[in-house]
């Protein structure tokens, strides 16, 4: 694998170099010290990860990585600064997949290149690698799109009514997950909620964010029907809260229970991807799942190589969500395929989907009953079921005037 470092501080270079040395086998390494001496250097042999600080002379870390998602797409773009100009920020959240602030821990840069090289071998497709890898923010509902452009261009806007908006969009709400639990906001611990997440950001930033770097953008292909990308929305939500139940419910731990729900609210975002970059064969996709007992998964990989699982876990992998939450989207099909043993957030999601593919019937036909067996919780299964509909029943109840 191909990695190539930019700062313009040889100092910093010089250290990298120190710290890397033990992965020199592992790893063709290219260190420069200016943004045009790394293009030229991409344009001998691309690099699989480019890493670049942010302020520079001349070609500034922004510019540099706005090059090269144009020219290279399918490389992973991490940027690495002490910056904390807002404005810089706000560049680079539109270029860069993951951002690490300095100093920066070496075994957490070496853990974020590595975490990439596994991300690519997720997807051997060089195509769908450089459509996923290009993508800055999903498509949101145009209706939820407008109605936040509006409400944040109001005179005076209303910071409820933006969270509200956020969570009720799935691309919204994976975009303002991925940035509040980045680094560009350094927070101690992770925000599980879009609203909370939207709340923490405030008016001012949600404005910057949406408005000046458009991190949002309106669905606007007409192939695929608003009803089918609610419908999306609505079970992903479905699965997120009834898994964050089920997580506390069996290990009341919070953490668990946060990465129940981001895993559960994210799980579909890979049919968002096939939707706005393959939309012809997303409504065959649909039909066939309609009338084919085959799984949905197999048919994507059938017509487009890989399942939205892969693809999702994929895009939020690069967008540096945490390991737990990218296990829950790769494997909540298929929970056995994860290494990882144990009650995990990957086993409330897991069961949640199973439940709410269910359309609350009994029988179970998406529950991996091997993994449930082997985890001893069959038992707890008929509560989860029941759950589910007290969720549901809440869900119905007029609000209160």
């Amino acid at each position: 694998m191909r990695v190539i470092f930019i700062d313009d501080e040889p100092n910093v270079l010089s250290g990298l170099r120190r710290i890397l040395r033990p992965l020199r086998d592992e790893w063709q390494m290219e260190f420069e010290t200016d943004g045009n001496a790394a293009l030229k250097t991409l344009e001998n042999s691309p690099c699989d990860v480019v890493v670049s600080d942010m302020k520079m002379p001349g070609m500034d870390g922004a510019e540099l990585l706005s090059a090269i998602r144009d020219k290279y797409p399918e490389s992973i773009r991490i940027a690495l600064s002490g910056e904390t100009d807002s404005h810089m920020i706000y560049r680079c959240v539109q270029h860069a997949h993951l951002y690490l602030a300095k100093p920066c821990d070496a075994d957490m840069l070496i853990g974020a290149v590595k975490r990439a090289f596994t991300l690519r071998d997720l997807m051997q497709d060089d195509k769908l690698q450089g459509i996923v890898a290009n993508m800055s923010s999903l498509p949101s509902l145009p209706e939820q799109y407008e109605k936040i452009m509006r409400e944040l261009q109001s005179e005076d806007p209303s910071l409820q009514k933006v969270a509200e908006i956020v969570e009720s969009d799935v691309a919204m709400s994976a975009k303002i997950l991925q940035l509040v639990n980045s680094a560009f906001f350094g927070l101690a611990r992770h925000l599980s909620s879009p609203a909370e997440a939207a709340m923490y950001l405030g008016v001012d930033v949600l404005k910057s964010l949406v408005l000046t770097t458009g991190v949002f953008s309106q669905f606007d292909n007409a192939e695929v029907s608003t009803a089918t990308l609610k419908s999306i929305w609505n079970h992903s939500t479905q699965v997120g809260g009834l898994a964050k139940k089920i997580a506390l419910d069996h290990t009341g731990d919070k953490l668990i229970g946060d990465y129940a729900l981001m895993g559960g609210l994210l799980s579909n975002v890979g049919k968002l991807v096939i939707a706005a970059n393959f939309p012809e064969q997303f409504i065959e996709i649909a039909k066939a799942t309609a009338n084919s007992e085959k799984p949905e998964c197999e048919l994507e990989a059938d017509l487009i190589g890989h399942s939205h699982t892969d693809i999702g876990a994929y895009l939020i992998g690069l967008w540096g969500l945490p390991n737990p939450v990218i296990e829950c989207v790769a494997y909540h099909h298929h929970p056995a395929d994860c290494v990882d043993a144990g009650f995990t957030p990957l086993t409330a999601v897991h069961v949640a989907t199973a439940i709410v593919d269910a359309n609350g019937g009994q029988e179970l036909p998406g529950l991996d009953d091997d993994y449930i067996e082997k985890l001893g919780i069959a038992d707890n299964i008929p509560e989860w079921v029941k759950l589910n509909g007290e969720l549901e029943s809440k869900e119905q109840e007029p609000d209160d005037e």
